[in-house]
């Protein structure tokens, strides 16, 4: 049967007397493909934060190790579900570091010098701002959803090692930027494919820790250590493959960014010797392939 068209009028939500915002609230956390964010699931509702209210919803996409932080609004979005949205994002962030955090705001009406104020703090905040559509047709209501603000892109690491190189740092600095202990994970990591045939040295840089090989950086391989873990970047061929392998062989979380080729693990103090089989394999295929 073909299709035929069908003249939908817009409705306001806040004003209607059989939708409110629980009711949205729900329909979202039951099929959350809808806000656009790609393939996440739901971690909770109505979440209860500390001192600050309650975060309508709290999403996970669990291949990007990346959470959602959603903050619902009917009618005309205000300055305090703005700080509210931040708030929670920052609570969540705080609790759960291993993830990255992007705080999402939806309003059924977002006025224009919203998104531009929003934009401001946009770099240092990752921030979505979702405008809610709601449309009668027929006997049938239908929610869309429209991104009027997206969370800003990261630069490239090319950008990165530029900007680094104006910057001194040394094994010192990422002992006092985060600790002796998380430093030593990637000490542990560079350990497991450095040898005296080829061998690499450490690259401290302000924004990472790469490598050098020779006078060359050769940043196959790079770590960002935090106060109670490192990431440690891969870039390697066949991310689908590497995580099939990751499943039964490593305890730790494993993500990839097909958009750069590479693989992200979360290693902790500890972490790398009960993953030291898997690690090794890895790391010495990524050494491989970027010196064909």
């Amino acid at each position: 049967m073909s299709l035929q068209y069908a003249k939908g009028v817009r409705i306001s939500l806040k004003d209607h007397e059989a939708f409110d915002e629980a009711w949205v609230r729900d329909l979202i956390a039951k099929g959350p493909s809808i806000l656009g964010l790609g393939d996440i699931v739901l971690e909770d509702k109505e979440r209860m934060q500390p001192k600050a209210g309650r975060l309508d919803l709290l999403f996970e996409d669990p291949d990007a190790t990346k959470r959602y932080e959603v903050e619902l609004m009917l009618g005309r979005v205000d300055e305090t579900h703005i700080i509210r949205a931040i708030e929670y994002w920052d609570i969540e962030r705080k609790r759960y570091p291993n993830y990255a955090h992007v705080a999402v705001l939806v309003a059924e009406e977002i006025t224009p010098c919203f998104p531009n104020v929003i934009q401001l703090f946009n770099a240092a905040i990752p921030m979505i701002v979702l405008q809610l559509a709601a449309i009668e047709i027929g006997p049938n209501i239908l929610l869309h959803f429209t991104k009027v603000l997206d969370e800003s892109s990261l630069g490239t690491q090319e950008e990165e090692e530029t900007r680094s190189e104006r910057i001194p740092a040394d094994r010192h600095y990422w002992e006092e930027r985060a600790t002796v202990a998380t430093v030593r994970v990637a000490d542990q990591c560079f350990e497991l494919f450095n040898s005296s045939e080829h061998p690499l040295s450490l690259n401290y840089t302000s924004v990472y820790i790469g490598l050098t090989q020779g006078n060359r950086p050769n940043n196959f391989i790079f770590f960002q250590p935090r106060k109670k873990f490192v990431l440690v970047y891969v870039t390697i061929a066949d991310l689908d493959s590497w995580l099939e392998k990751a499943k039964p062989a490593l305890t730790v979380p494993i993500s990839a960014d097909a958009r750069v080729g590479r693989l992200k693990l979360t290693l902790s103090p500890g972490g790398v010797e009960p993953n030291q089989t898997f690690l090794t394999e890895l790391f010495r295929a990524a050494y491989k392939e970027a010196n064909v």
